[in-house]
């Protein structure tokens, strides 16, 4: 594949159109060393459905869908253990190290994911408003050395050309509250494999646990009722700019455009539970994938309230109902992960354990 700037991306690369930056990442570099899982799969099987909502003082709010995965280890290498994949992470502070390694590895034939600011990337238009967010995870595939430019793999199936002294500076970025710390993953696929049935359902397990028991207020169903309650204050703890900014801001992290597959992942994690009912043998999970549909549908009527109160004066006209359909999706989430839940229940089969 060619671009218009005469860079080639490696040989073998295939350009994806993804929903999630990271799980999309990930899936970009599982299609090239052939195992080709679903987005929906990595997602749901590293553990990355649940919900938190964060404040610190002087910031804009954070309200976001995705969990930490499996227990100590963090999404991405959770992903990997439950696919055969050994994945390994990397930070540093040294801008020398990261660049040099990254270029190695392309010179070795691999993509490289690579987290950055993505404020900081020339072809996201931003409108002039400065914006940072150091969570964002994406694929180098591509490089040349003549004009020191870099092709990147994001959402879209475009593969957008940065200059590399442009990338590193959002791969160095330390903006809060995510700075990336040049943070870059290896993955060796000499052992790939599908998830088993008992690593599916110790996956869903782990979700459902966050939802209903999660280890703070601000995580879990609790994490949404304490949200619903704090954000009808928001008017009070804010001046009219971080007021607006903060209510595009939640709209962005719920509505697929801020790349949640839409409905805070409700909808991907739907998909997840209707790719598990036949491995799982557990038909009933494809009833609760429609409910995950139903959630992600009043997350999607929140995302447009946030969106609507983002013009000057309006957030406190939307906040009230706003802070109801919080309620109101609580009681939602709370009933069908507690279904989920009992489905998934407490003992794995004889098959399961010898897969």
């Amino acid at each position: 594949m060619k671009t218009d700037q005469a860079i080639y991306v490696l040989p073998g690369f295939e350009s994806l159109e993804t929903l999630h930056c990271i799980t999309g990442s990930m899936r970009h570099i599982y299609v090239f060393n052939q195992h080709p899982l679903s987005e929906e799969m990595l997602l749901g099987i590293g553990g990355g459905v649940g919900f938190i909502y964060w404040h610190s003082k002087g910031e804009a709010p954070f309200i976001g869908g995705r969990a930490k995965g499996g227990p100590g280890q963090g999404f991405e290498k959770c992903v990997g253990d439950r696919t055969g994949v050994a994945i390994e992470e990397y930070v540093t502070s040294s801008t020398r190290k990261a660049q040099t390694t990254m270029l190695e590895i392309l010179a070795q034939g691999q993509p490289v994911m690579v987290y950055l600011d993505m404020g900081m990337l020339p072809y996201f238009d931003l409108s002039g408003t400065e914006y940072h967010f150091g969570g964002h995870a994406v694929v180098v595939c591509g490089y040349d050395a003549a004009s020191q430019t870099i092709l990147l793999a994001d959402r879209d199936e475009t593969l957008p050309p940065v200059p590399l002294d442009v990338l590193m500076q959002a791969r160095g970025s330390t903006y809060k509250p995510f700075p990336p710390k040049n943070r870059w993953f290896t993955m060796d696929f000499a052992h790939k494999r599908a998830p088993t049935p008992a690593e599916i359902r110790t996956a869903i397990r782990e979700q459902t646990a966050g939802a209903l028991h999660p280890p703070i207020s601000n995580m879990g169903v609790k994490g949404i009722r304490k949200a619903g309650k704090a954000i009808e204050q928001w008017p009070q703890m804010m001046d009219e700019e971080l007021l607006q900014f903060s209510m595009s801001n939640t709209y962005i992290f719920i509505d697929s455009e801020g790349g949640t597959g839409g409905g805070i992942f409700r909808y991907m994690f739907a998909r997840f539970l209707q790719e598990c009912a036949a491995p799982l043998n557990l038909p009933a999970l494809n009833e609760i994938a429609g409910q995950f549909n139903q959630i992600g549908d009043a997350w999607q009527e929140a995302a447009e309230m946030f969106k609507s109160g983002s013009q000057p004066n309006q957030a406190e006209k939307v906040l009230p109902a706003a802070a109801r359909q919080f309620e109101r999706i609580a009681e939602m989430e709370q009933a069908t992960w507690e279904v989920l839940e009992t489905a998934v229940g407490d003992d794995i089969t004889e098959t399961e354990e010898k897969e």
